[in-house]
């Protein structure tokens, strides 16, 4: 079941503005967003952004998502570590948009999630092999990337495990990726390290909780409508 309309409207982040619904690079499917915010960091006082982070999703995670969580409030979605791992690994296509609000080289973009990545797979005992050759696969396809001011990392994550990379030297949304790994685990933990418990944008976190909370309302709503409209109706003997 698609999102309902009343609740698909587009976030603006700084000057990075995140669109209502976007069809993402290796993607023939039109995703709607699921919430957006800043990452950023403290710095004598002043809460300094770096990047704008918008996540789309695929049309059918609210009703994937609905059956478990559709009777929760958005605080206690924003606090669920639960809640953000059947995101993570649902079984639904993912688009993250990371937009840049202060300028950075690939090589310190691609260490930081390598860092935060790999942070994760050790807390969960899984870190193999495997992950560590998609890690250098990882930072091989950023290290000659330079990310000005409005420029964008784009991540597409299919529900079979691949992660495509791309990157635009503006809003705009390439058809077609720089990059792609075969790796499930990696592709998972990249949307992780910004939503997650302990990701770089709180704010994003709470922006997608608080849009879904609605949206599956919303959803819960109209199917209960639905079956009760179906139950009214007398087979003819």
């Amino acid at each position: 079941m698609a999102p309902a309309p009343s609740t698909l409207t587009g976030v603006q982040i700084e000057t990075a503005t995140f669109p209502p619904a976007v069809t993402p690079p290796g993607s023939a499917k039109a995703l709607f967003l699921g919430g957006a915010g800043a990452r950023g960091i403290e710095i004598q006082g002043n809460f300094v952004k770096f990047t704008a982070i918008g996540v789309y999703l695929e049309d059918n995670a609210v009703t994937w998502l609905a059956g478990k969580w559709s009777n929760k409030t958005a605080e206690e979605l924003t606090e669920s570590v639960e809640f953000f791992r059947d995101i993570v690994t649902g079984p639904f296509e993912k688009f993250t948009r990371i937009t840049m609000i202060l300028p950075l080289t690939g090589q310190q973009y691609s260490e930081k999630v390598s860092e935060n990545c790999v942070a994760i797979w050790k807390s969960l005992g899984i870190y193999s092999d495997a992950e560590a050759k998609a890690i250098e696969k990882f930072l091989e396809v950023f290290k000659d990337q330079d990310f000005a001011p409005g420029s964008s990392v784009l991540f597409t994550q299919s529900p079979s495990g691949s992660l495509t990379i791309s990157f635009s030297k503006d809003e705009t949304i390439p058809e077609a990726g720089n990059a792609v790994i075969e790796n499930k685990l990696l592709s998972e933990a990249v949307l992780q390290s910004i939503i997650g418990k302990n990701g770089v944008s709180p704010e994003a976190r709470r922006s997608v909780a608080s849009r879904l909370s609605e949206l599956l309302k919303e959803n819960t709503t109209i199917a209960t409508a639905t079956t009760t409209e179906a139950e009214k109706v007398v087979p003819e003997k």
